[in-house]
């Protein structure tokens, strides 16, 4: 389940425009395509897999009850899907972080959209999901606000501008929060061809 697979802007269009009508292969499809996206984005903030699965279902509920505010006009449905995805996986995170809950992390190897590599070897399976826990593992270490901007900027890869943007916080800001985590992450991200936190420009 969850094949990464982004879909081009006419495509997705259409496969909005078919939801509206009532076609459930088509919403398929778009679940199909970014379920285990967002599920590993959501797992990175909870650290749980059954939180990080209610997580994703709570998004595509959110999506499909917004699919008439979609515009292809203004980007295509990945970058609306996902911003939908962060701002909801982001306000959750921020709600527990004022009530925490006594929650033991699972171990990343365990979930299952993780798991579901696009093919390699056994010993590439074996070092990813290595990889995998020792990037979580150091993600567990930062606080709440380092964590949120090393996800976004190292993990889903935004720009600084793109985190101001989600965050409401200055750029000086998100870059100062990226940079208090170099050295401390890059124990957990120095292997496998992980690049180290904050490095890209």
């Amino acid at each position: 389940m969850g094949a990464v697979r982004s879909l081009a802007t006419n495509e997705g269009a259409e496969l909005v425009r078919r939801c509206r009508a009532g076609d459930g292969a088509a919403w398929e499809e778009i679940v199909q395509s970014y379920s285990r996206r967002i599920y590993n984005l959501a797992y990175r903030f909870t650290s749980r897999a059954d939180s990080a699965e209610d997580l994703t279902q709570e998004v595509f509920i959110r999506v499909y009850k917004s699919l008439d505010q979609y515009n292809p006009k203004q980007g295509d449905l990945q970058n609306w899907l996902m911003r939908l995805a962060r701002n909801l996986i982001i306000d959750d995170y921020r709600k527990r972080q004022r009530a925490p809950q006594d929650e033991a992390a699972d171990d990343l190897e365990k979930h299952q959209y993780h798991l579901r590599a696009a093919g390699g070897t056994v010993q590439r399976e074996i070092e990813r999901r290595e990889l995998g826990v020792q990037v979580q593992a150091g993600i567990d270490k930062l606080s709440p606000d380092l964590r949120t901007c090393v996800i976004l900027r190292d993990i889903e890869e935004l720009s600084y501008q793109e985190i101001v943007d989600l965050l409401k916080i200055p750029e000086g800001t998100v870059k100062s929060r990226i940079n208090r985590t170099c050295e401390d992450f890059t124990s957990y991200a120095s292997s496998g061809g992980v690049r180290a936190v904050g490095r890209r420009q």
